[in-house]
């Protein structure tokens, strides 16, 4: 156990590299095979599924989950089935196998307990519900949105929170844009906006639910309405061209459309729009971007006869959608360019449109059959569970009766004998007291000797030796009259020498007349983990800690968080700051522990940036021991981190 507990903590050190830990989380595994114990392994193979991933080793990453969620089961551990069902729903999801991680994250929710109030039950429902909105599953996908939402009405709001409500929101009103229920859909956009603005890091999220709003107003007609949304978004270029720089273009297509569809528009105003937003996506080799781009191009040229312009423009859509397998607009391709071509090869786009809408729909069928049944599973799972949890009720009850009448019945037979028993008690516990008291007064006794021979030895350092070196020194004084140059040298160096003997018993009469400083521990493994990457970092640096901390009254969970915030941001400060220097603080301001993280290095946009990996996990500490974290940057200028921390529970 201890070799594994080793390695597990060397592979899960950020400082070396992902070689190196992966071959620390593979050492552990070899260690666990041979012992063979579930319990242990399962342990072991979650470090190790979390080490494929950093490494990219994605079929290891689904293997060893597999094997995690099967061991899980058989040892009935809910925690870890939910982890690993999760991880496999996650992988699935984002590689777009909708069915597969539809299918694990309704594994998810079987283990979590129905009255569960949690942000993962939360996030797990929020995918569930994103994948049937894909899959065009809209009331399934309306239903499980807002289970979602209960759950996290019910929970404190956090910054991971908002972005949940946000997705949820949206997703709502997507769906009620599909099933045309227009007015609710803007009423939830709305809903998603408010809450874009109450994250941190909310913009980019905010401007995408604007944007998706004014797309409902084109919709249902009301394109004044639209444009004005369209063009404010496009004031605000400098602030998402970084983080989305197809967006402007989109923006530009989008005003070009609602134009388009207004029909009121100057032809070679909106055609000149339209190829600035497509040459825009063709710059930035955005695929995706330039299908739909070349749709509404061939839409637009369709309708003014531009025959020659809606091929070029159709068929170029055509072409993306069969790459990206995107059907809805190859099936509008196909319609369109039937309406260019001569009289058979139109035939042939009419029988493929035909089929592909047949193939899509039938599609579209088994993917509703194949989620019913996984929910129609579940629920029977969900029965079966509520009807064996009655029956071990009943089973409980039932033995529950049977242990207190044999319970009574030995209390009855055994009452004399436990009598004797328990006065036998008493007397040992009373014998244990008197023990222990008196083990207390013997350290008492022990600890004020102690102090005593402290106080003795300081004083007869203090009295005695010094008083007599001091004696000697004045002596050879007295003496260093005598003549000759050479005598004189020799004696004052011999006084000097008796005068650093002098200072070095004062020193240690003094540390030995002073009690240890409480707590000071904490604040010198904080200076060794400081002073060994500033080191390896090649940084200058400045600590400053408060003696006014009492660390004994700080429990080591708040202690483990501020050593790994402070760890974590100097990671971060090497690998993103190229800083020279660096401040750290911990302080008590007003019985709150402030640390202070600043540097000198590049810093980055605050208002813009997206949190990374290593942003997230110090606020997730933070917040884990009910303390808050700020960033303060600004490019060019440093950054600074602010944590402020209770100090007492």
């Amino acid at each position: 156990m201890d070799s594994i507990n080793y390695y597990i903590e060397l592979s899960e050190n950020s400082q070396f590299s992902l070689e190196n830990r992966l071959k620390y989380a593979l050492n552990s595994r070899e260690i666990s095979d041979e012992i063979d114990i579930d319990s242990i392994s399962l342990r072991v193979q979650r470090n190790l599924s979390l080490v494929y991933f950093y490494n990219e080793m994605y079929n290891e990453y689904i293997s060893i989950n597999r094997e995690n969620l099967s061991l899980a089961k058989t040892l009935q551990d809910s925690v870890a089935i939910t982890v690993a069902a999760s991880n496999l729903g996650s992988y699935y999801r984002y590689t777009q196998q909708n069915d597969s991680s539809y299918y694990y994250y309704s594994k998810t929710l079987e283990f979590f307990p129905t009255n569960e109030i949690s942000e993962k039950k939360a996030n797990a429902l929020l995918y569930i519900s994103d994948i049937q909105q894909i899959e065009k599953i809209y009331t399934g996908a309306e239903e499980d949105a807002i289970k979602a939402l209960s759950i996290l009405n019910k929970l404190p709001k956090t910054e991971y929170g908002l972005d949940m409500y946000w997705s949820l929101y949206n997703l709502l009103a997507i769906n009620a844009y599909e099933l045309e229920n227009y007015k609710k859909s803007i009423e939830y956009y709305d809903k998603s906006i408010q809450y874009a603005k109450e994250m941190q890091d909310g913009f980019i999220n905010e401007i995408y639910s604007i944007n998706n709003k004014a797309n409902v107003y084109r919709e249902i007609g009301e394109y004044q309405k639209a444009i004005k949304l369209y063009e404010e978004l496009l004031l605000l270029k400098s602030k998402y061209e970084e983080d989305d720089p197809t967006f402007y273009a989109v923006l530009i297509n989008n005003i070009s459309k609602a134009k388009f569809e207004s029909n009121n528009y100057i032809f070679s105003e909106l055609e000149y729009d339209y190829k600035k937003a497509y040459e825009i996506a063709e710059t930035l080799n955005d695929e995706i971007t330039l299908m739909s781009f070349s749709l509404d191009l061939s839409d637009f040229y369709l309708k003014n006869n531009y025959q020659d312009s809606v091929r070029k423009y159709g068929k170029n859509a055509l072409e993306i959608s069969k790459r990206v397998f995107e059907n809805e607009v190859r099936q509008k391709a196909l319609l369109n360019l039937s309406y260019v071509t001569n009289d058979s090869e139109s035939k042939n786009l009419l029988l493929e449109h035909i089929r592909l809408s047949d193939s899509l729909r039938a599609e579209e069928r088994n993917v509703r059959n194949k989620f019913a049944r996984i929910e129609f599973d579940t629920d029977q799972i969900e029965a079966e569970n509520e009807q064996i949890s009655k029956e071990n009720l009943y089973l409980g009850i039932l033995s529950i009766g049977s242990i207190l009448t044999a319970l009574l019945t030995y209390l009855f037979i055994s009452q004399r004998a436990k009598n004797r028993k328990l006065k036998l008690i008493q007397v040992q516990q009373k014998a244990n007291e008197d023990i222990y008291n008196l083990m207390l007064g013997q350290q008492d006794k022990v600890d004020e000797a102690r102090a005593k021979e402290k106080i003795r030895v300081s004083e007869e350092l203090h009295d005695g030796v010094l008083g007599r070196l001091f004696g000697v020194r004045l002596s050879l004084d007295s003496i260093n009259f005598n003549e000759g140059k050479e005598a004189m040298m020799t004696r004052a160096k011999y006084i000097a020498e008796l005068q650093t003997v002098e200072q070095e018993i004062r020193k240690i009469s003094h540390e030995l007349n002073t009690d240890f400083v409480s707590g000071s521990g904490f604040i010198d493994i904080v200076s060794e983990l400081i002073e060994a990457q500033t080191s390896a970092y090649d940084l200058a640096y400045q600590f400053n800690s408060s003696d006014d901390i009492s660390w004994d009254l700080v429990s080591n969970k708040t202690k483990i968080n501020i050593y790994r915030i402070i760890q974590e941001s100097m990671q971060n400060i090497h690998k993103h700051a190229h800083a020279k220097t660096i401040k750290i603080s911990i302080l008590l301001e007003n019985d709150v522990i402030c640390l202070n993280i600043s540097d000198d290095g590049k810093g980055f946009d605050a208002s813009r940036s997206k949190k990374g990996i290593g942003l997230k996990n110090m606020t997730s500490r933070a917040e884990d021991i009910n303390g808050k974290i700020n960033f303060i940057s600004k490019t060019g200028h440093g950054t600074e981190v602010k944590v402020e921390i209770p100090y007492t529970d």
